[in-house]
């Protein structure tokens, strides 16, 4: 009997690694089309509904801004090709319930080699039959 309980929570944490893995390799796909300007590739881990959120924080004040998801490919596609942008991924903190997950990313921004900013990165995502998509992306952003 004991041996049973414990292959049967052996099997759920293996399972939970596997979906949090997921979930990992679909914001690495999503950073891996921001960096190379590749809305296509953006879009392939974002649901059609996505909203996008963020919050700048400075000493002149907070602001809460929105952007849809038109607008954000077109500022992707039309960033020069001299600028070179960095988002550096610290962590990941994921969690999941059946088909949402949430993940928690603190990152450093670089442009062009130099440090921009930082703040963290909240996506929910939900799973569909073609895997994971981001359904809401909200970062913060401070010097």
């Amino acid at each position: 009997m004991m041996r049973s309980l414990i292959l049967v929570l052996l099997l759920f944490g293996i399972s939970g690694q596997a979906q949090k893995a997921e979930v990992q390799q679909t914001i690495q796909t999503f950073f891996e089309g921001f960096h190379a300007r590749d809305t296509l590739k953006i879009k392939s881990t974002c649901s059609d509904k996505l909203v996008l959120q963020s919050i700048s924080e400075s000493a002149k004040g907070n602001k809460f801004s929105e952007e849809s998801p038109k607008e954000f490919y077109v500022s992707m596609a039309t960033i020069p090709a001299e600028m070179q942008f960095e988002e550096r991924i610290l962590d990941y903190n994921i969690q999941i319930d059946g088909t949402m997950a949430h993940a928690w990313t603190p990152y450093e921004f670089y442009i062009n080699g130099k440090f921009s900013h930082k703040g963290v990165n909240a996506f929910t995502l939900f799973k569909t039959a073609e895997g994971w998509k981001i359904v809401h992306l909200i970062d913060t952003r401070r010097k």
